[in-house]
């Protein structure tokens, strides 16, 4: 931002390019609004004439082409503080490696993208940990230091905010301990990470339409459930990041170190893995044990209830396949006093569970729970659905 003169007029407003002086010894650029009269009064008449002119402010990403100005508009989006310059960056490799583990190669790939090409639609990178002192955090710092003013931090209650001025040009967009209980906030990050178009809104000010390449990075200590998603989902990517053996007091100064190193060896790789979804990877390669752990508990009492029941059925009979109707079901989960209906059993064994049932009329073995609490099998006829152990241990787990 610096420039021979430190005010701009844009539209019919002046601003000041303002360097403010941060706790780290480096400075912030900001543009601050100014008045006519104090430009005059602090540098005579003279200086207006030599004052640049803009049309309008826009917002256009890039870190290896970076330009201030775009057809008379001024550029709002702010060039990186560090150059790319050849060199090691072994500090910055252990990050990497603790971070992304065996997913190591797409986590370069990731960083990669965001300088390469920021504006390419990415997954939702999840760090999620129980366990304190695991480097989420330093690793937040790090993308805070090489992204700098194009990274921000949100909490809970900011993003859930109809106001979101301060965050709706920006290219991180990172909430740490995330909760999101309702479902309106997830279906909002779900629809930012995907849209090129998002509705800007600040206070006291009308609401205008503005182009979208925000990426969020959310980091939780609740592994189970914070966020409600299901198993066909494929924008998350989740990691568990283990805990930190050692703590070392200055990783993060040799991590800024090692920014310049580092750009510069994206100048040079290619990329491992090729563009097959609108977020560039596939589902498939994002999947973790991770996501299938928040997937599972994000599942309802009535799935996870019948899940129990079919597999403690399986145990104490000894079966790799139970058949089962919607009605016989129903009469389980009735012991329960868990409520619910035909109609809904029916979308969990069609849509959730994904299984079809048999198109005429059968006989199977019907799983029967007697008063006591045993179970055995007795001859049915119906058009049943058949629930295979591999199933409810893959998306349920063996213990319930």
């Amino acid at each position: 931002m610096k420039k021979q003169t430190p005010y701009i007029r844009v539209g019919t407003s002046y601003y000041k390019l303002v360097r403010i002086p941060t706790i780290a010894g480096n400075f912030n650029d900001i543009i601050v609004p100014w008045t006519l009269e104090a430009i005059r009064q602090d540098h005579g008449k003279s200086l207006i004439g030599t004052i640049k002119k803009y049309d309008g402010f826009t917002c256009i990403p890039s870190h290896t082409d970076f330009r201030q100005e775009y057809h008379g508009f001024y550029n709002t989006y702010a060039p990186l503080p560090h150059r790319p310059e050849e060199g090691p960056f072994p500090y910055t490799l252990r990050l990497l490696g603790h971070i992304f583990g065996q997913q190591l190669d797409l986590g370069f790939d990731y960083l990669q993208l965001l300088y390469t090409r920021p504006v390419q639609v990415l997954p939702i990178l999840c760090l999620v940990s129980k366990e304190r002192s695991t480097g989420k955090t330093t690793f937040l710092k790090w993308l805070k230091s090489m992204f700098d003013n194009n990274m921000t931090y949100l909490t809970n209650d900011s993003f859930s905010s109809q106001f979101n001025a301060d965050w709706a040009n920006k290219l991180l967009i990172c909430i740490e301990e995330v909760l999101f209980n309702k479902e309106e906030l997830t279906e909002r990050i779900k629809y930012l990470s995907t849209t090129n178009f998002n509705k800007m809104e600040a206070k006291g000010k009308d609401k205008r339409e503005v182009e979208f390449f925000g990426k969020f990075v959310l980091c939780s200590n609740n592994e189970d459930n914070f966020i409600k998603i299901d198993d066909h989902e494929t924008r998350f990517w989740v990691l568990k990041v283990p805990h930190l053996e050692k703590e070392e007091t200055g990783f993060l100064d040799e991590l800024e170190k090692e920014i310049p190193a580092f750009l510069y060896h994206f100048r040079q790789r290619e990329l491992s893995s090729p563009n097959t979804t609108r977020m560039w990877f596939s589902p498939e390669q994002i999947r973790t044990d991770a996501l299938a752990n928040l997937v599972r508990n994000n599942r309802n009492r009535v799935e996870k209830e019948l899940a129990s029941i079919v597999l403690s059925a399986m145990e104490s009979l000894e079966l790799e396949t139970v058949d089962l109707c919607p009605l016989d079901a129903l009469q389980w989960l009735d012991r329960t006093r868990i409520r619910t209906d035909l109609t809904q059993l029916r979308q969990i064994l069609k849509k959730d569970w994904k299984l079809v049932n048999h198109k005429n009329s059968m006989f199977y073995r019907k799983l029967m729970i007697w008063q006591d609490g045993g179970m055995g099998l007795t001859d049915a006829k119906g058009r049943y659905y058949s629930i295979h152990r591999d199933f409810l241990t893959e998306n349920f787990g063996e213990e319930q």
